[in-house]
């Protein structure tokens, strides 16, 4: 049941070449069940669409791929439809699902990368809206008791990417399937972050549907983000920092153009790809690896970089963007 000793190259998108000493791609709960039954707690590694991994060594577990499918309607009123997504759905395959369905909500969160199962523990966002804005709730397999239980949108304590399924419940549950709580009519579209709004201008949109905002949302990702596929990648490595006014108001006295978004009276948050771009690193090219010439937050792995590597580099930007701007930059990937 158990493949024994498998490259895991094609099961993360920085492509990094480690191996697990057990594993299993699961396609049902049953199979999950079978895995998780026979494995020590402590020697079970779970693994989504692996968009959101560094792997820096060979794991000495098994390792559990959640590759389960299905996508369904399973509740509808007058203004809306509630979506269920199982866990091992693609999630860029799940928002087109959903726009060719005419259901708006999550138009603006299309081709990032990874799976559907995964999107409620990172709170994955973009353009303005994050997963917690349309999710109704997640379903998850409790590790102790092989329990299906259901966590609210309140239960799921989203803050900017996080959850409690990456603080208290971390290693405790695997989100099985979720739902979400999306427009059937009269979309709330949302334009005016990023370029969304310049481009439908450029392409004289003045009545976006959601398919447009879904369209430009993935062109201006495919004119700056690598694909996976072709250079291995994560996405944006490193959260935006959220720092007080006053630390805003020192670094503007050095650098007059350093952009930011207020949170609230007190907190602004300054977008991180400004403070390693403006540190030098931006299209950093160290062979095998480096920082992508498009977009600073992306690191890339240009062939046979390690994990190790990839790691070490993002070490030295945020020494260097500390020592310059006095701000930490903490990593949105996960590093195992």
């Amino acid at each position: 049941m158990l493949q024994k000793n498998t490259s895991l190259r094609e099961y993360n998108t920085f492509g990094i070449n480690v191996h697990a000493k057990n594993f299993k791609s699961a396609s049902s709960l049953e199979e999950i069940l079978d895995v998780i039954k026979i494995t020590p707690k402590k020697d079970l590694f779970v693994l989504g669409g692996g968009s959101n991994l560094l792997l820096t060594s060979d794991l000495n577990k098994t390792v559990l791929h959640i590759n389960t499918k299905g996508i369904k309607i399973i509740k509808e009123t007058t203004d809306h439809a509630f979506v269920k997504c199982e866990a091992g759905e693609n999630w860029h395959k799940l928002v087109l699902w959903c726009i060719e369905n005419e259901l708006g909500g999550i138009e603006n969160l299309s081709l990032i990368p990874g799976n559907a199962g995964t999107s409620p523990i990172q709170n994955i966002g973009a353009y303005g809206v994050e997963i917690k804005d349309v999710l109704e709730y997640c379903e998850a397999l409790n590790l102790e008791t092989l329990n299906i239980e259901k966590f609210t949108n309140l239960d799921c304590k989203f803050s900017y990417r996080e959850s409690v399924f990456k603080q208290q419940l971390k290693g405790k549950y695997i989100i099985t399937s979720i739902v979400l709580k999306l427009s059937k009519r009269s979309h709330k579209l949302k334009t005016s972050y990023g370029a969304i709004e310049i481009l439908l201008n450029e392409k004289q949109i003045n009545t976006p549907t959601i398919k447009d905002i879904s369209n430009v949302v993935i062109e201006i990702r495919q004119s700056k983000l690598p694909d996976p596929k072709k250079i291995g990648n994560s996405g944006s490595f490193f959260k935006n920092p959220i720092v007080p006014k006053k630390v805003l108001e020192n670094i503007t006295h050095k650098f007059q153009n350093v952009p930011s978004y207020k949170i609230d009276e007190d907190n602004f948050k300054i977008p991180a790809g400004w403070l390693i771009e403006t540190a030098g690193f931006k299209g950093l090219n160290l062979g095998t690896h480096g920082v992508h010439h498009k977009q600073a937050l992306v690191l890339v792995n240009y062939g046979e970089a390690t994990g190790n590597d990839i790691y070490n580099l993002s070490k030295t930007i945020q020494e260097v963007v500390f020592k310059i701007f006095g701000i930490k930059i903490a990593s949105e990937v996960n590093i195992v």
